[in-house]
């Protein structure tokens, strides 16, 4: 007789009006980075230097409302008290092992806590890890949005995850902890390689030429500058999970399973009565 795999726990209940705000925020965040394939060739934006700025300026404006309309009855006491404590200890990981081979400690967090709370919850740590990350370390400039946004989209990811149990899960979650590390290197490429080397070599991006052809630049430009520090991040994904994946899950359920989010509150008469 085998055991069913674990229930799905949600910390932060996402309503409709809220998928609506994450959805329509993913979608500004990837005009926010693949703006050089759509953009109009003629227009001032395919040739200024620009751009970055004014989606860093966007972008948070809409993480905000995204947080805020989460936040509005989908985020009880026990859930925010849970976010700040894993958000404190994403941002304490995080330096500890970035600038070295592209050695990075948060993103297995992300993938195990979106993976036990639920989608919604993992867009929210994303973000506010990110945040506090860059508070701690000084990290705070155009680029913090962009990061903001893919760690997001990173927890939300762990949290859609099909349902498995054991080694399947472990396996399943290191999978896309490797997948989930590479995306996000690539997705921060993009946000700058359009201004990052200048013009006229084949690494370039090209205004106005097909999308095909600068999504080529773009792989040849990735490759030949930051290939080793997302396979670090990937690769460190892949072993944190299968290392301490079971034991992190189990205490990250426990966890849930005390702050009962899915419980009603219930009002005993006779103690009403009393006070």
């Amino acid at each position: 007789m085998t055991s069913a795999p674990p229930r799905r726990i949600t910390a932060v209940t996402l309503r409709p009006k809220s998928i609506a705000a994450i959805t329509l925020v993913s979608v500004a965040g990837l005009i926010a980075f693949g703006w050089p394939l759509i953009v109009d060739p003629g227009s001032g934006l395919a040739h200024g230097g620009d751009a970055p700025l004014v989606f860093a300026l966007l972008l948070p404006l809409l993480l905000a409302v995204v947080l805020a309309e989460i936040a509005e009855g989908g985020l009880d006491v026990k859930a925010v008290a849970l976010l700040g404590v894993l958000s404190a200890i994403g941002a304490v990981l995080r330096p500890l092992g970035a600038g070295t081979a592209g050695v990075e400690l948060v993103f297995f967090l992300l993938v195990l806590a979106g993976r036990v709370f639920g989608a919604g919850f993992g867009f929210v740590l994303g973000a506010t890890t990110l945040f506090a990350s860059a508070l701690i370390t000084g990290g705070v400039g155009p680029w913090l949005p962009y990061q903001m946004l893919g760690a997001a989209w990173v927890g939300l990811g762990a949290g859609l995850l099909p349902r498995a149990r054991g080694r399947a899960e472990i396996a399943l979650l290191a999978a896309y902890g490797m997948v989930a590390g590479l995306a996000y290197g690539w997705l921060l490429n993009f946000s700058f390689w359009p201004f990052a080397i200048g013009t006229g070599t084949g690494l370039s991006f090209e205004a106005g030429a097909p999308a095909l052809e600068n999504l080529h630049r773009f792989a040849l430009f990735s490759l030949a500058t930051s290939l080793g520090w997302d396979l670090g991040r990937a690769i460190t994904n892949v072993v944190l999970i299968t290392v301490t994946g079971t034991a992190v899950l189990g205490a990250l359920r426990r966890a849930a399973r005390r702050a009962s989010f899915a419980a009603a509150p219930a009002f005993d008469p006779v103690i009403e009565r009393r006070t």
